[in-house]
């Protein structure tokens, strides 16, 4: 098929010959019979795109981190490393990723290493200079990618101890690191900026945590003072039917329940999730109150007194019974 051919569909199909979900550079381009020239006229016509400098992909092709990191791996010197959010969500750690980033991606961090002098120059990337020891990187498709641990160290050091607890919870959830050893690192990163988060939170690090809405939840729960500790992913058990509670005290039948649209919709789910709630507290007797995401964040958050709300209605309860 030829250029002209080419331009009078709506997107590429297979008669171009090169691939349609992964990027391609120049020189690849050329090697497929498509000269440069070609590649100019199929992006004005918004067939391809043209990401960054030297690299082309359909434009039908995702624009999602990983495709992202694909453009950068053919152009990015070898020595690059991903790090920070995109390092975790290349491991599986999806929840680090910022609310709708897997629809539009944000610019990949990547990193180079301190000793190279060198900083990326790409609207792609998120770049600057960062010392790395052999062991902190770890490769993934062919990328250099800071391994879990490394990773959680970086994340940790952030100005909130919230976003800090919930970068640690998602990446200790890989189950390549344990919490002693998380510890452990911490000191090698003595002076460096938001270290002092990173030695608040390491400890209290857990993985059983499914969101972010429930490491925010039980971070905040366990500076409460007038209250008892909580637990995670409490286990209820009646007979033949059983469920989990988010965050509670199963001592004192009271919990916090962290409901999201990604996981509540559609009729089927928001049904079982209100049957799951009422056995809980009719059967069993649990206190339980429902957070959504605009109770945890922002400045209508209430997280602290919706855990008051719950022990205070367990204390009636317990008052009534007696």
């Amino acid at each position: 098929m030829t250029l002209n051919a080419w331009t009078l569909l709506p997107h590429l199909d297979d008669d171009f010959p090169l691939a349609l979900d992964a990027p391609f550079t120049v020189s690849m381009a050329r090697s497929a019979g498509v000269p440069r020239r070609w590649l100019k006229r199929l992006v004005d016509e918004g067939l391809l795109r043209h990401p960054i400098k030297g690299c082309y992909i359909a434009a039908q092709a995702p624009d999602d981190t990983r495709t992202r990191a694909e453009c950068l791996k053919l152009v990015a010197p070898a020595d690059a490393v991903i790090v920070d959010r995109h390092a975790g969500w290349l491991q599986g750690a999806n929840m680090l990723l910022l609310p709708n980033e897997h629809l539009e991606a944000m610019p990949v961090t990547m990193y180079l290493p301190a000793a190279s002098g060198r900083r990326l120059r790409a609207s792609l990337a998120d770049s600057g200079e960062r010392t790395f020891q052999d062991e902190d990187i770890t490769q993934m498709h062919g990328l250099r990618v800071t391994t879990p641990l490394r990773t959680a160290l970086d994340l940790g050091r952030q100005r909130w101890p919230e976003a800090a607890i919930s970068a640690l919870d998602a990446l200790h959830r890989l189950g390549t690191f344990s919490v002693e050893e998380l510890v452990a690192e911490v000191p090698r990163f003595a002076g460096m900026r938001w270290v002092t988060t990173l030695r608040r939170v390491a400890a209290h690090t857990d993985g059983r945590s499914m969101s972010g809405g429930e490491s925010v939840v039980r971070w905040r729960w366990l500076h409460m003072t007038d209250v008892p500790p909580p637990e995670l992913q409490v286990h209820v058990v009646h007979g033949h039917r059983e469920a989990f509670i988010d965050v509670a005290n199963e001592e004192r039948l009271a919990g916090i329940e962290v409901q999201s649209r990604a996981w509540h919709t559609g009729d089927a789910k928001v049904a079982a999730d209100a049957n799951r709630l009422k056995w809980l507290r009719e059967a069993k007797g649990w206190v339980i109150e429902e957070l959504w995401p605009h109770d945890i964040y922002g400045h209508n958050a209430r997280v602290e007194s919706a855990i008051m709300s719950v022990f205070c209605q367990a204390r009636e309860r317990d008052r009534r019974a007696s």
